[in-house]
């Protein structure tokens, strides 16, 4: 099989840098980002959110092949930052976006442990008094 071990897919290798940014010469304000180790998920949330930046012109990205575990990020700017400057903003406020989500996701399920006062199996069904059993889902013995 010609696929790559699983560890090299997300493992960076002794002096690999994660990040790697290259400074376009024909097309003012802009940059092409090389992101090591990270696929379709990073590449795309880092597109949308450079997009709802009002001084970036142009971001886009690609995956060159499947087996290779890395994106090409394009990014140009209106001249008043650096696409460099721009790209560290974003992940700053994805960031916030994430924790935000989390911090609410958390709370959800605080309030439903909290509202319910029903037990529940491992699979959300709720367990009343006749089927309470000692064993666990995965005891099948």
């Amino acid at each position: 099989m010609n696929a790559p071990n699983r560890y090299e897919l997300y493992v960076l290798e002794e002096g690999e840098r994660p990040v790697e940014v290259t400074e376009d010469t024909k097309i003012p304000n802009a940059a092409t980002i090389k992101i090591v180790k990270q696929d379709h998920t990073l590449a795309n949330l880092l597109r949308s959110q450079l997009l709802s930046m009002p001084q970036v012109l142009f971001a886009g990205y690609k995956v060159p092949h499947p087996l290779h575990p890395y994106f090409l990020l394009k990014i140009q700017t209106d001249g008043s930052v650096t696409p460099t400057q721009v790209l560290e903003t974003a992940c700053t406020k994805l960031i916030g976006t994430i924790a935000t989500l989390e911090a609410k996701f958390k709370r959800e399920f605080t309030f439903k442990d909290v509202d319910s006062g029903l037990q529940e199996d491992a699979y959300g069904a709720p367990v009343t008094a006749g089927n309470l059993d000692s064993r666990d889902y995965v005891d099948l013995f």
